[in-house]
């Protein structure tokens, strides 16, 4: 099985309609140990991303998260403008104007994207910031393509491990980030990041979030 550019689009108008679904979910989640910021900048950030979509019969799967990429960093303040930013421009990058996809581009794809968030947010796992979802997602990808399976398998393994990881950042103490500043009372909250990341993989793998 392959993607093309087509369903890159979809998943980017899916992903927006996601967030705009959750928003004050990650809303109250950002309220508790940071600014509050990360649902509305997020949705104001992917419908521009939505807006700035180019043309599927002119454009690769590159060309797509490239356009993403650039409206993020544009549009969307606080840190996650940046940080997603980072991981859609290192994907376009890694996947070097492929027309189809097959699992190992897309994983591929999400494993630069992980390196960017890492390099970008200078965060590692333990951290409670959206890496403890994003590093086990692309590890338990990574492993699903090694043993053999499609990209539904690949992308299904993904977001289960992506739904642990942002469920165990509830008791971790923040270590990066604004939440970092509350110390010791961060812990007893799911970080907003971890859980937008989760979002992103359940839309990836069509699942329902």
């Amino acid at each position: 099985m392959t993607v093309g550019t087509p369903e890159v689009i979809g998943f980017i108008k899916s992903y927006a309609a996601t967030i705009r679904e959750h928003r004050t979910e990650l809303i109250r989640l950002d309220a508790a140990i940071g600014d509050a910021d990360h649902g509305e900048n997020l949705d104001r950030g992917f419908r521009a991303a939505v807006e700035r979509l180019p043309d599927p019969q002119e454009s690769t799967p590159t060309d797509v998260l490239k356009a993403v990429a650039m409206a993020l960093i544009s549009k969307v303040g606080g840190a996650a403008g940046p940080l997603y930013g980072t991981a859609f421009l290192r994907a376009s990058a890694a996947l070097d104007g492929q027309a189809e996809l097959d699992a190992g581009a897309v994983v591929q794809a999400l494993d630069a994207a992980l390196q960017g968030l890492k390099a970008r947010g200078k965060a590692d796992l333990g951290d409670k910031t959206m890496i403890d979802a994003w590093a086990p997602a692309v590890d338990a990808a990574r492993e699903a393509l090694e043993a053999g399976q499609g990209l539904p398998g690949v992308l299904a393994a993904a977001t289960a491990a992506a739904e642990k990881g942002m469920k165990d950042t509830t008791p971790l103490v923040a270590r990066k980030g604004r939440a970092s500043y509350l110390g010791e009372r961060s812990a007893g909250h799911q970080d907003p990041g971890a859980t937008s990341t989760y979002l992103l993989f359940a839309t990836l793998s069509c699942a329902d979030p």
